[in-house]
């Protein structure tokens, strides 16, 4: 059975828990998790993700819902929201936190559609894993909206990383990571994330028949977008 890393430490943190680092190993490099990060209270989400979450509409799936401090958000808006997430120890969290609709599963193996609205916050497109993987996400999310529903996410272009040659580039596209959680000395099972840039993105994305919308952009080339088939 792999380690819930991630699980474990949201659980830690919420039980007042909050000494221990939560890492990530990349292939460029070793860095923190802050878990608060996790925990945040809305007066603490970004502008991008306030602008998200206002355009939410109808029934809503949080995607990667983490520790749920969105779905909880919604949910004091009187929205209809499913918060999905990977990790048993995640769902427990969000359950404890108070989120009414948790559903332990991957993406992409969930099933149950009716949804207007997909969400995928703090770069939760990420899950596709390359630029095969995100056709495999847009053709799965159409399964799961209803006609003329949305996928709102953001993702960020990450090629300064490779800008000063201190950090080798891969041999595919740039934006393809390999991720590992480790916290408490335990290493999680290596997986792929996704960051895509506008461009690439538009033009996958009308490849495999949707309409993108670039809604919001930071100084620190993370944008949000705004996605629906054509």
């Amino acid at each position: 059975m792999k380690p819930d890393v991630l699980g474990n430490a949201l659980h830690d943190y919420l039980r007042g828990k909050k000494t221990d680092k939560l890492y990530i190993h990349t292939s460029y490099g070793t860095e923190e998790m802050p878990v608060d990060v996790f925990f945040r209270q809305p007066d603490e989400f970004p502008e991008l993700e306030h602008i998200a979450l206002a355009l939410c509409d109808g029934r809503v799936l949080d995607v990667g819902a983490g520790a749920g401090s969105h779905a909880r958000y919604l949910q004091q808006k009187d929205m209809e929201v499913d918060a999905l997430e990977i990790s048993p120890g995640a769902c427990s969290v969000m359950s404890t936190r108070g989120v009414k609709h948790v559903i332990e599963a991957d993406f992409f193996s969930y099933k149950k559609g009716g949804y207007d609205t997909l969400l995928f916050l703090m770069n939760g497109i990420g899950i596709a894993g390359s630029l095969g993987g995100l056709k495999m996400l847009l053709r799965h999310s159409k399964s799961l909206l209803n006609p003329r529903g949305q996928l709102l996410f953001d993702s960020s272009d990450i090629a300064y990383l490779y800008a000063g040659g201190t950090v080798e580039k891969p041999s595919g596209y740039y934006g393809e990571i390999t991720y590992r959680y480790a916290y408490q000395g335990v290493v999680g099972a290596p997986f792929n994330w996704l960051f895509i840039d506008q461009a690439t993105l538009i033009q996958l994305a009308r490849e495999e028949g949707w309409i993108v919308q670039i809604l919001f952009e930071d100084e620190n080339d993370q944008y949000l977008a705004r996605m629906e088939p054509s």
